[in-house]
């Protein structure tokens, strides 16, 4: 026996201690997807035009719709404007009828929104329409700005000072920063508030650590630094619970080397073979993340329903991790990789040519969209790590996790863009992951492959 792959053949690659540790760390995954998405539901917009209650006070008997017809001005076709009225005047009702009103002004007072009585959500609240509308776009960039920034420092924090001191700190923060937000009294104390939301939201990913006190280290990583012992000892509690059986001296048959020197982040642009991998990697995570928040955040746009488009959405999830990795182990990591970002971004094409007044065709080739793009990220994860060497395999991942993280915040912005023209963010939704879909297929293949413990200069 030579490499410590076979040991872990010996012990159970994946017996039902794996199968065990596998479901008790999917546990805390459940959770982020509620920050994220809440504001799908939170920042819902409705008809609105401008509140013109001024002309009540000439004719206090006047109908909702003569009251439209005298102060709200018609575009070119021939619909109510949103954001412009007809200037007040001090002239009598009678007056008014007879000649018009010809001079227009943007929204003086405030908005009238055509919705139940009772519903409030951000656009009512703080008239996040017209020239403010974009502001909901912003606050959920910036809350992803917040957790790259709260994965940043509170991660660096947590190895000064421990990760018990750091999770009791952050779920205080989340706790007071999220029931905090539910009292703003302006859009930008809100987006001040979701930001801190955003770094204190790593916590609920974090209470990984918490379970990791009960969960082994990775004894490949423990002989990579010549601690013999202690892998030897996770080893055979890994084979008890797989009813394997891992003698005493099963580590005297590995051959494994070790190097002195501790590799860093500097080394992965450093080594040419790495480098490649890293951009090439870092593109797949960012249009991976790109496609999927551009979706998951857009649901509104569909045309139908939001609250049954947002459960196919949520549902559509489950199959498409199951077959995503059921694919990747016949048909290997880098086609598969290629073949579902390609195909999330064809769809988004697609459906910038499906006329708007077919929601369901829509919805339909969104959600296939969400599909590729959910398999993709779950084939990322795969992927990457078998990219990389033991030895600098979590900086590896940072660098491509931290490239997904800036596209989830440039994602919601790219929506801004369809005041041009409606069709422009699905397009940009599209290009990206195709880009990135053709340059994976530069990537080596790691199927069956055994993992590379250390990094070679070369």
């Amino acid at each position: 026996m030579s490499s410590f792959g076979q040991v872990l053949k010996e012990v159970g690659e994946f017996g039902l201690f794996q199968k065990t540790l596998l479901v008790v760390l999917c546990i805390p995954s459940i959770f982020p997807a509620f920050n994220v998405s809440s504001q799908v539901f939170t920042g819902m917009s409705f008809p609105h035009r401008c509140n013109t209650d001024w002309i009540l006070e000439k004719g206090p008997n006047l109908t909702e719709e003569r009251q439209k017809n005298l102060t709200i001005p018609v575009d070119k076709d021939g619909r109510f404007e949103k954001c412009k009225m007809f200037t007040p005047v001090d002239l009598d009702l009678e007056t008014i009828e007879a000649y018009g009103l010809n001079s227009t002004t943007g929204c003086i007072a405030s908005f009238e929104y055509e919705v139940s009585h009772g519903v409030s959500t951000l656009v009512t609240e703080f008239d996040l329409v017209c020239d403010k509308s974009g502001l909901i776009e912003a606050s959920q960039s910036i809350f992803m700005a917040g957790i790259l920034v709260g994965c940043l420092v509170f991660g660096a924090i947590s190895d000064r000072f421990g990760r018990r001191l750091v999770i009791l700190l952050l779920v205080s923060l989340d706790l007071l920063f999220t029931m905090t937000t539910a009292f703003s009294p302006n859009i930008y104390v809100y987006i001040v508030l979701k930001f801190l939301c955003g770094t204190s939201s790593g916590v609920i990913v974090m209470n990984t650590s918490i379970l990791s006190r009960f969960l082994p280290e990775s004894s490949r990583w423990l002989m990579t630094k010549g601690r013999k012992e202690e892998a030897l000892k996770e080893l055979q509690r890994a084979a008890k619970v797989n009813k394997r059986s891992a003698p005493g001296d099963l580590l005297d048959k590995v051959t494994l080397e070790t190097t002195p020197d501790r590799k860093n982040l500097i080394d992965i642009f450093r080594i040419s073979y790495l480098r490649k991998r890293t951009l090439i990697m870092s593109f797949n995570w960012f249009a991976a993340s790109f496609l999927f928040y551009g979706l998951s955040l857009n649901i509104g746009s569909f045309g139908l329903n939001i609250y049954l488009t947002q459960l196919i959405f949520g549902f559509i999830e489950i199959p498409a991790n199951l077959v995503g990795l059921t694919l990747i182990q016949r048909f290997g990591r880098r086609m598969c990789q290629a073949g579902f970002l390609f195909f999330g971004g064809v769809s988004c094409l697609v459906a910038t040519a499906v006329p708007k007044d077919l929601p369901v065709v829509v919805t339909v080739i969104a959600m296939t969209g969400k599909f590729a793009a959910t398999a993709a990220f779950s084939t990322a994860y795969v992927y990457t790590a078998e990219l990389y060497p033991t030895d600098i395999r979590n900086s590896g991942m940072g660098v491509n996790s931290m490239c997904a993280r800036v596209a989830g915040i440039i994602s919601p912005l790219v929506r801004l863009l369809e005041t041009f023209h409606y069709s422009i963010p699905m397009v940009v939704y599209g290009i990206v992951p195709m880009a990135a879909g053709c340059l994976s297929l530069l990537l080596p293949e790691t199927l069956n492959l055994e993992l590379q413990d250390h990094t070679q200069l070369k």
